[in-house]
């Protein structure tokens, strides 16, 4: 193991290690399913079954949920290493062998907007624009009522948008779904923390320059008397947790980061340490995510009702829908949700996207339901399918989006998402809601799934026949 590994795998089968930290959450909550885990041979086919055990063991039990959030973060923490010492060590029981100073970036003249306004098909907007296209959301099933409803407040509130008093450190500033560029716009102070390469901090600054608010990055003197900006959090973690902790105020800590592979799960676990590291020393600090719509929930019974109507419509007609279940024995064209199901579970995990990201995003949502069961402010919001370049790249994915909008789903612009969920990141830091009574409802309040949950087809069975059907319109 060489010294600039950072966080990494105690060994190279990142199945074994997904397998044992699933195990170990399930262990208290359901014996059955964590001996199911442990037994399973065949991990990369099989993890969709056990992820989603994962989340509905937790259903109707909030401490089985709690639980299975706390035993997974101390699994996946026991096992992760940095370099030679176990992750826990990393930040406080490591030599510092750098240390980060602060760049702070120039910003723009621009004044910053006090008006919410949200890009969308080339168009900005604001006022009664954006409340009607809202409205249309909601009627289509595309967010939830509370979401518009959030929305809105913030809409009801400009003077939140600045987040005035708060340290947004926004890990993954480059990032397509990130927040960054419109704190930048609303004129919030940001730590701004990517890595360090040209591409990616050409980025960073571009926005800086290009909006009102104040964004810090972390820099290292070279030997040329120049500096280097930006960290890589993988492999800098104990230098960047060092450099945060001079920052004044209430820290904001919005992880952010994508990775494909293994990587993803590396630099969740990176930023996690860096979490639990600072919400350990700051009380005060906050925490925010965003969650994967590509991934198993709970659904409420109003999204769950919308979804037996349409499929109830016949959304794809009976004389089409009977023979493509025949032919594919039962697997295409399945209901979403049995009816009156309260709550649903909607299993929309994707075999393309691999085991690594599902364990990587499941370890932000079980963060986010142990730190907010220890008292702790966060913000977790669902965000709609986004035409991001890490999908795209990915010809199924990119076909099944292209074709998504024939089963209900509506695909977002990355301009649109991101702003629409920086705007729920200032609901849930302003609007001060207590926590649900169960961590499944928390995560289903302000969910922006895209129509994911309210499709009439459980989103698996619908995805190879999105697919076909967006061939032809990429083509084109």
């Amino acid at each position: 193991m060489t010294a600039t590994e950072g966080v990494s795998f105690p060994s190279e089968s990142t199945s074994s290690a997904a397998r044992t930290i699933v195990a170990d959450a399930l262990r208290k909550a359901d014996p059955v399913g964590a001996r199911a885990v442990e037994g399973d041979t065949n991990w990369r086919r099989n993890y969709l079954t056990h992820f989603g055990r994962a989340l509905e063991a937790g259903i109707g039990e909030a401490p089985a949920a709690h639980s299975i959030a706390a035993e997974g973060l101390r699994s996946a923490h026991a096992l992760m290493r940095y370099d030679d010492v176990p992750l826990d060590e990393a930040i406080t029981g490591t030599p510092l062998t750098q240390v980060f100073h602060t760049q702070t970036l120039p910003g723009g003249d621009r004044a910053a907007e006090t008006e919410l306004s949200l890009p969308y098909r080339g168009e900005r907007l604001s006022g009664k624009a954006l409340l009607d296209q809202l409205d249309q959301w909601v009627d289509a099933g595309i967010v939830t009522r509370s979401c518009s409803e959030a929305v809105q407040t913030v809409q009801d509130n400009p003077d939140w948008l600045r987040l005035e008093g708060d340290t947004m450190v926004v890990l993954g500033a480059g990032a397509e779904m990130g927040p960054y560029q419109a704190l930048m716009r609303w004129g919030a102070e940001v730590v701004a923390i990517d890595l360090p390469r040209s591409d990616v901090q050409d980025r960073v600054r571009s926005l800086a320059g290009e909006a009102a608010g104040r964004a810090h990055v972390p820099a290292r003197i070279v030997t040329n008397g120049g500096a280097d900006v930006g960290a890589d959090l993988v492999t800098e973690l104990p230098a960047v947790a060092n450099w945060l902790d001079g920052f004044d105020g209430r820290l904001v800590l919005g992880n952010y980061c994508y990775a494909d592979g293994a990587s993803h799960v590396r630099v969740s676990m990176a930023a996690d340490a860096l979490a639990a590291h600072i919400s350990q020393q700051r009380p005060d600090t906050a925490l925010a995510f965003l969650a994967t719509p590509t991934d198993t929930f709970a659904v409420p019974a109003e999204e769950v009702a919308r979804a037996n109507a349409a499929y109830a419509q016949r959304s794809v007609s009976k004389f089409l829908r009977t023979p493509l279940r025949m032919v594919s024995g039962g697997r295409l064209l399945q209901r979403n949700y049995p009816p009156g199901a309260d709550p649903g579970v909607c299993d929309a995990l994707v075999p393309q996207q691999g085991p690594n990201y599902a364990l990587a995003k499941r370890l932000q949502r079980w963060r986010a339901t142990a730190s907010r069961n220890e008292g702790t402010k966060v913000s977790l919001n669902v965000a709609p399918a986004t035409r991001t370049r890490s999908v795209v790249k990915n010809k199924a994915l990119a076909a099944a989006y292209a074709g998504a909008h024939r089963f209900g789903v509506e695909v977002f612009d990355p301009a649109t998402s991101n702003t629409l969920m920086a705007a729920l990141l200032v609901y849930d830091l302003r609007a001060g809601a207590a926590p649900e009574s169960e961590p499944w409802q928390d995560e289903a309040v302000n969910a922006a799934h895209g129509g994911l949950w309210t499709s009439p087809y459980h989103p698996r069975s619908a995805l190879g026949l999105a697919a076909v059907l967006g061939i032809g319109a990429l083509r084109g």
